[in-house]
């Protein structure tokens, strides 16, 4: 077992700066307009996705801290109808169910306060992170310090101010992790504001694990500590005009590994953890539902309005060819991913020679090829599954490739299709396989399983991603989920 010794943070080094998000990039621009575009044509489905995004992030974080459980089935209720207390019942949760909801108010308190400071430019500042414990705090009354004996003992919670007291804890193995001793707390601090401030011109995703990691080696307060730098991550995420992240449950060794790894000066993990996040709140957030409330609000005025779309038709036309540039960068990755799998196929179909003679194809897909149908119900089913819209009304195109040998097929596809109910310039890659058993070689009678994902993650590019800055995380990406379907296929034979 090894201690972790306190040692000033540091600021955002040139190491930081390179951590590879290429493939994120874009994303950021195409959010922006597209997020404006919602507000204009869904401003009420676009109002209730961020009120449901920060309930689930309210109630996410205190299950992170340990503070309380929760079964996903309440979860997903509290979620969708706000706390409220007549959903919770007993054997839902480890705690009293009013309980409950006040820690839950608290939370989505602070993040309305965080959005706040946002929305009237309000600076961060010390009172401000006072302030926000506070709020955290307001229904915990005390926790558990440390004496010199190395003694735990109940003490009275300091709501909004620094800790008095050390809070270094001893994790399973027996080592201690040292933080901030409380008599550096308020220049460290003063340096963590003074360096953020700085840095508007960085990676807001790399800033962001930056300023998270930071925070939690300083841990400036008693208790508390987890959830206010997550809702100051919120605050740095949406001063960059982008989403909360919402951590959940199921992430929490990932989580903390990933913290690990960045007091070894190892932000990566971190940043890449955030941008998969960010990422899959953005594309479920072009998912929004915007049919639906223009059914539910149009009215004269709107129609009038809609009789102006006609002078504006040829703008609009020239800002859709725009967006739809990212058919481009689609067809490109198709070609890459045909390359790599012809390559990957030939190389499974000599490791299995042995046994059998290799059948092996490897063909695209798409508008071009007059079948970008296929695939359809896999791809809008995994997309919904995972609260995202995959939108067939816009051009589709997959790589298929597939080797049958001694009874047994793989079939292994890789889509490339649009996000969003709107035409936003973003798409998204998923990869996904079948393995077919034929009972009988002669006749070829088989019996097929449902196809599965390969891919825990998507990949996201839209029509400003320049296709030679991704092609090392494509690669990878297709590498992994590649990976996955050979790994089944192999058990099989």
């Amino acid at each position: 077992m090894t201690d972790y010794s306190w040692k000033p943070i540091e600021p955002l080094s040139d190491k930081d700066r390179e951590i590879d998000l290429a493939a994120m990039r874009p994303l950021y621009e195409s959010w922006q307009s597209s997020k404006a575009r919602l507000k204009e044509s869904s401003q009420t489905s676009l109002r209730e996705f961020n009120q449901r995004l920060v309930r689930r992030l309210s109630i996410e974080t205190g299950i992170l801290e340990h503070l309380y459980d929760l079964d996903r089935g309440t979860t997903e209720a509290l979620v969708a109808a706000g706390f409220r207390e007549d959903i919770v019942t007993r054997s839902s949760t480890d705690i009293e169910p009013s309980r409950l909801i006040d820690i839950l108010r608290d939370q989505e308190a602070a993040i309305q306060l965080v959005m706040d400071c946002v929305a009237s430019n309000r600076p961060l500042t010390k009172s401000v992170i006072h302030e926000l414990h506070s709020i955290l705090t307001r229904h915990q009354d005390t926790t558990t310090a440390i004496d010199q004996f190395g003694n735990r003992r109940e003490i009275p919670l300091l709501k909004g101010k620094f800790k008095e007291h050390p809070n270094n804890p001893r994790r399973d193995d027996g080592s201690i992790h040292e933080y901030c001793p409380p008599v550096h707390v308020d220049s460290e601090i003063d340096n963590l504001l003074s360096w953020l401030s700085s840095y508007e011109l960085d990676d807001p995703i790399i800033v962001c694990a930056w300023f998270h990691h930071r925070f939690t080696q300083i841990h400036p307060y008693q208790d508390g500590n987890g959830r206010l730098a997550r809702a100051l991550t919120t605050l740095v995420l949406l001063r960059a005009q982008l989403l909360p992240l919402v951590l959940d449950r199921d992430l929490r060794v990932e989580y903390i590994t990933s913290l690990e790894f960045a007091d070894d000066h190892d932000l990566g993990r971190l940043a890449s953890l955030f941008a998969r996040l960010e990422r899959s709140a953005i594309l479920q957030a072009l998912s929004v539902d915007v049919d639906k409330e223009i059914s539910e609000q149009r009215n004269l005025t709107s129609a009038v309005i809609a009789g102006l779309a006609d002078k504006f038709g040829k703008r609009r036309l020239e800002r859709h060819a725009e967006l739809r540039r990212v058919n481009v960068v689609a067809k490109q990755l198709r070609s890459n991913a045909r390359d790599a799998l012809q390559v990957a196929f030939a190389q499974l179909g000599e490791a299995v020679s042995a046994v059998a003679k290799p059948d092996i194809h490897v063909i695209e897909g798409g508008q071009d090829r007059d079948n970008a149908h296929w695939y359809k119900y896999e791809v809008v089913a995994s997309a919904k599954e995972a609260g995202k819209f995959a939108n067939f009304t816009e051009d589709h195109y997959f790589v298929k490739a597939s080797i049958f040998a001694e009874r047994e097929r793989l079939v292994f596809v890789s889509s490339f299709h649009h996000v969003g109910r709107e035409l936003s310039g973003i798409m998204e890659a998923t990869a996904f396989a079948r393995l077919e058993s034929f009972e009988d070689s002669e006749d070829r009678q088989s019996v097929s399983e449902n196809f599965f994902v390969c891919s825990l993650e998507p990949l996201v590019f839209t029509y400003k991603t320049n296709v030679d800055d991704i092609k090392p995380a494509f690669s990878r990406w297709l590498d992994s989920a590649l990976a996955v379907a050979v790994k089944e296929y192999g058990d099989r034979l």
